[in-house]
């Protein structure tokens, strides 16, 4: 395979600091790599440097000729008015190109962007990732880079995302630290931590491969450590009884000892593993019923978000929440904590209900303010769990260095921000946390930390989160939105991600419509709101039914035309003829606002 980049001791500090020093590695064309590491290693930074948006201190980085790079940062940014069409074909060398253009209806179709006209500040996030990576697709790249991809998306948009990138024609270097997303799209991992040997582990394999590796590693050089701390102390006890340095063996030995104790203090280092202490705060009163909500449910605009939900959250319950953008999951939240009152049904607290509440847009945090001030506004010390604890001890639990507590908080890196905001929860006691996506950027020790903490939690908790391995890890409940428009409101019970998934991957086999009869793992927890006065319906019409009758087998028939035309898209005899490309593209276009109008019919006539 041909070599695409080529990074040759590359170095970069952040002030007096260095993120890395001496890397060295390559990327070849079709590798998918995996880029993991400790928050503040600067993979982020690296990324930038290879997308040509930042330069090393030292060392080379050189690129094969004409070679195309496209980065998805991890909060895109777009042009104030922007369109999806304006957008995509920010990535065109010219954007008034014909050529450029159909690449640009082709790459929308493909990626179900079908409203071009639609701005993109109105898009969801997820629609919003949809949008910046395919600005990046119309650059054609041969490597492109991913930043956090699937931060603020939902499971559906992870999964057609992983879907994407197993089968693109290209190389791709990925920054996650969501782990079922990395098993599904890499085939390398680079693990960047000073504390590898050249700053750098590269695994060939996927992520479970990487585990097997590190793990031998890990042994082997604390077993190197245990050898040669011996063999150290035998020389320091040679030296100690006062041998004479007279002979040039002598010499030599008094030199070996000297570079031993280097050798012992770099591979300690590497060696060591500092882990974020968290210990959530539960309140010493927890009642079987925390919270209660019975038959509630929320409408807003075109209809309702959710209908007839009845929970009751009691301690050690800890509820996972599922549901595409936009769905109701954070309206649900608010009503479960009487922050938004319900249409219909009712929500009840325990007396002294006490929550704490992590929230994903971490509003809670000035970028201004200090990091010691932002957890301790006046004076050095902390109430943690009854006791006075030092701002510096406390804030060293999550691994804050004492150079970092003056640091402004807008300074830090996306984990670091997390974990300075998990540390200023866990001085709240509380029945009950609410979690809105506490994964995003945090590294994999931390995440490790925290699901033991959580499921530990003597309280009920509420978590919502994409990250797929986390959430089955925590929650021994999950209620799931569901994905089809024409159930929208409808939530279903789940004993587990497992239980879900295997819901989940059926019915996207299969449209499940309502009144289709067919049954799922789970158990509703949903009922229809009865109107206020029950209304006759109305009996269709012969020429209703007989279009009823044969909706579905009609909708077979044109997405099976949509997918002929799908891999038509695809031979390498159309994508090098635009015009050929154009025709198929508006094809595609028209096929896909058929299927969505026929599901909208469907479900009027039902």
């Amino acid at each position: 395979m041909a070599i695409l980049v080529s990074v040759s001791g590359v170095r970069k500090a952040f002030a007096a600091r260095p993120l890395f020093e001496g890397l060295t590695f390559s990327i070849e064309s079709g590798e998918r790599i995996g880029l993991i590491g400790p928050n503040g290693a600067g993979k982020s930074t690296l990324l930038r440097m290879i997308a040509s948006q930042a330069s090393p201190d030292e060392g080379v980085i050189s690129f094969q000729r004409g070679l195309r790079v496209g980065f998805l940062e991890q909060t895109p940014t777009f042009k104030k008015g922007a369109t999806v069409h304006s957008t995509l074909l920010e990535g065109a060398a010219d954007p008034d190109d014909w050529e450029s253009i159909a690449l640009a209806d082709e790459i929308a179709s493909k990626l179900s962007l079908l409203d071009p006209s639609q701005l993109v500040e109105e898009l969801s996030g997820g629609w919003k990732k949809r949008a910046a990576l395919g600005r990046e697709l119309v650059r054609q790249p041969d490597l492109l880079l991913l930043d956090e991809p699937t931060n603020h998306l939902d499971l559906d948009s992870i999964y057609w995302l992983e879907e994407w990138i197993r089968n693109a024609r290209l190389a791709t270097l990925t920054i996650t630290h969501d782990r079922a997303f990395l098993q599904k799209v890499s085939d390398r991992i680079l693990e960047l931590d000073r504390r590898n040997p050249g700053g750098l582990l590269s695994i060939k394999g996927d992520y479970v491969n990487y585990l097997e590796a590190k793990e031998q590693l890990v042994a082997s050089q604390e077993r190197r450590e245990v050898i040669l701390k011996n063999t150290l102390r035998r020389e320091t006890e040679w030296l100690r009884q006062g041998a004479k340095a007279r002979t040039t063996k002598q010499q030599a030995r008094i030199q070996r000892a000297g570079d031993l104790k280097d050798e012992v203090s770099e591979i300690s280092y590497r060696n060591q593993s500092r882990t974020v202490k968290l210990d959530f705060q539960a309140t010493e009163r927890n009642p079987k019923k925390l919270i209660e909500a019975k038959g509630i449910s929320k409408s807003w605009g075109r209809g309702p978000l959710f209908s007839g939900v009845d929970l009751v959250l009691s301690p050690g319950k800890r509820v996972g929440i599922l549901g595409s953008n936009g769905c109701g999951k954070s309206t649900l939240i608010q009503t479960l904590l009487k922050e938004e009152e319900p249409d219909t049904g009712s929500v009840s607290h325990v007396d002294g209900l006490q929550v704490a509440y992590f929230q994903q847009n971490r509003e809670a945090l000035d970028p201004k303010v200090t990091v010691a001030k932002t957890i301790c506004p006046s004076g050095d010390f902390v109430d943690y769990r009854g006791n006075r604890m030092h701002i510096r001890g406390y804030l060293d639990r999550f691994l804050f260095t004492q150079g970092q507590m003056d640091m402004a908080v807008g300074k830090l890196s996306g984990g670091e921000q997390g974990r300075l905001l998990i540390a200023q929860l866990m001085l709240q006691p509380a029945n009950i946390l609410v979690l809105d996506e506490p994964t995003n950027d945090l590294d994999m020790a931390t995440l490790a930390v925290l699901e033991e903490c959580l499921t530990e939690f003597q309280g009920a908790i509420l978590l919502v989160t994409h990250d797929r391995y986390f959430l089955d890890q925590v929650a021994n409940q999950i209620l799931a939105f569901s994905p089809f428009p024409e159930e929208r409101g409808q939530i279903t019970s789940f004993a587990s991600l497992g239980q879900w998934e295997a819901w989940f991957t059926d019915t996207n086999r299969k449209p499940r419509l309502q009144g289709s009869g067919g049954s799922s793992a789970g158990s509703s927890v949903t009922v229809a709101s009865a109107p206020a006065v029950e209304q006759k319906k109305r009996k269709l019409s012969f020429k209703e039914q007989r279009e009823l009758d044969s909706m579905e087998s009609n909708i077979h028939k044109i997405e099976a035309e949509l997918a002929h035309w799908t891999a038509e898209s695809l031979k390498p005899e159309n994508t090098s003829h635009s015009a050929k490309l154009m025709e198929i593209s508006q094809k595609m276009t028209q096929l896909q606002a058929e299927i969505e109008r026929l599901y909208l019919r469907w479900s009027e006539l039902e």
